[in-house]
């Protein structure tokens, strides 16, 4: 029995263990209107949250993850598993100077007391983690799940190259968990990416491709030049989750941290606020918080406010869409119809942002939100909001971030903190209530 199953949100199509490269749903041909996102699921009662806090953060969470599960049923024992996950965590300790290992989750009482917030105020500090934000995660992930698949000789040799679309963090991530592990990596980039960016990338021994925007074509280029590379067969090494919905397990660990954490102290959180761009941190944070609880590792489920610029929200317009679906108080049963109904008709919720996007806050302005299904349905499932902020609204909240905390946390990395500024303000969570943010990327 395998403790994990790798399913479909938009159809329901599950895939089988013996695939090795489990990325995408394998009826995407035959559905073209449906939202396809693969979503691996959890068997709660064949798997345990592990005790204790958390020291080499992908050993400790092992027996949570997929790969680790299609190796044991292979045959495989939690030694060599566990020893895998060492080895690349060392080797990307090597190349970026440090390995996984838990971050920050604490509470900042000036930040608080800045925002106006009653309750506690808990911050994750992934500026601290590998590359200098929370992207390195999600590919870690992957990583270990080909090297399994490899290990079990279930892919052919070579190994294809990887291949993501990004402007900084996801690449940088990318780029550092590919040359630890010697492998070639394919970086399309946009023309405004950041030269700083550019070089190092160069220097891990990335080949980066510049893409400008046609505006005849909607849609980010670098996505677009990204799927034809995955036609020509590189293999998706992102964090979008509907180009490798295994990149979400990876991020899941960053919640599963989290959970240990007020484990441990015995406190709880009623409001996670987390920044959208493509999606995949908010749907790895909902997931795994989600799961924590069902396995009792959590004292209930907070509920999941999204951030957007002005500039580019793509999510917003989907949520606004399915809510209009539902009744005023919705039940569980009307919320799973809408949902369905939205998952059969994508292009009527999910769409690119018509106009160039542009922001401060540039690390989240994709031109669709990839996994916006799984994001959507942790708002409605929880009781949570779609939030939208200005430019001023993501200044202030930066300066805040930078001047209370003293975290060297860049737009992009503080734009949650903006949208609960906001929810604050409204109304929206007010009193003693607690709440968390997660500061995601380092100024550069």
């Amino acid at each position: 029995m395998i403790a994990s199953s790798i399913v479909c949100g938009g159809c329901g199509a599950e895939v089988p263990p013996s695939e090795p490269y489990p990325f995408r749903c394998p009826r995407a041909g035959e559905l073209p209107g449906n939202d396809h996102v693969l979503r691996r699921v959890l068997d709660p009662g064949a798997v345990a949250f592990p005790d204790g806090p958390a020291d080499e953060t992908f050993v400790h969470y092992r027996h949570l993850l997929h790969p680790y599960h299609l190796g044991i049923a292979a045959g495989m024992d939690d030694a060599e598993l566990a020893g895998i996950l060492r080895r690349l965590d060392h080797s990307v300790a090597r190349v970026a100077g440090r390995g996984f290992l838990p971050t920050p989750f604490e509470t900042a009482p000036p930040l608080a007391a800045r925002i106006g917030l009653g309750g506690d105020l808990f911050v994750k500090d992934e500026t601290q983690n590998v590359s200098g934000s929370h992207k390195a995660r999600h590919l870690f992930g992957v990583l270990f799940h080909l090297e399994v698949m490899e290990r079990l000789g279930l892919v052919a040799m070579p190994a294809p190259p990887l291949a993501i679309a990004s402007c900084g963090n996801a690449a940088l991530a990318a780029a550092v968990v590919a040359s630890a592990a010697g492998r070639g990596l394919q970086v399309f980039v946009p023309t405004d990416a950041s030269p700083v960016v550019l070089r190092r990338l160069t220097e891990l021994g990335a080949d980066v491709v510049v893409c400008e925007r046609d505006p005849a074509v909607p849609g980010d280029p670098t996505y677009h030049r990204l799927l034809r590379a995955l036609d020509e067969g590189a293999i998706p090494f992102t964090c979008q989750g509907n180009l490798n919905g295994l990149a979400i397990e990876g991020g899941e660990t960053l919640g599963w941290e989290m959970a240990s954490s007020l484990a441990a102290s015995g406190r709880s959180i009623e409001h996670v606020v987390v920044q959208v761009g493509g999606g995949a941190l908010a749907s790895a944070v909902a997931q795994s918080l989600r799961e924590a609880a069902d396995l009792s590792a959590l004292r209930g489920m907070p509920a999941v406010h999204t951030v957007q610029t002005e500039g580019a929200a793509p999510l917003q317009r989907a949520y606004e869409r399915v809510v209009a679906l539902l009744p005023a108080t919705p039940t569980y049963d009307d919320i799973t119809t809408a949902l369905a109904t939205a998952a059969s008709r994508r292009s009527e919720f999910m769409w690119p942002w018509e106009e160039p996007p542009h922001s401060v806050a540039h690390g989240i302005l994709d031109d669709e939100t990839y996994d916006w299904l799984a994001v959507v349905e942790a708002m409605l499932r929880t009781g949570g909001r779609s939030v939208v902020v200005s430019e001023d609204e993501l200044v202030e909240a930066n300066r805040a971030a930078v001047e209370a905390t003293g975290v060297d946390v860049d737009e992009t990395g503080s734009a949650g903190l903006a949208g609960l500024i906001q929810l604050v303000r409204g109304g929206a969570i007010s009193g003693g209530e607690s709440a968390a943010v997660l500061f995601t990327g380092v100024r550069r």
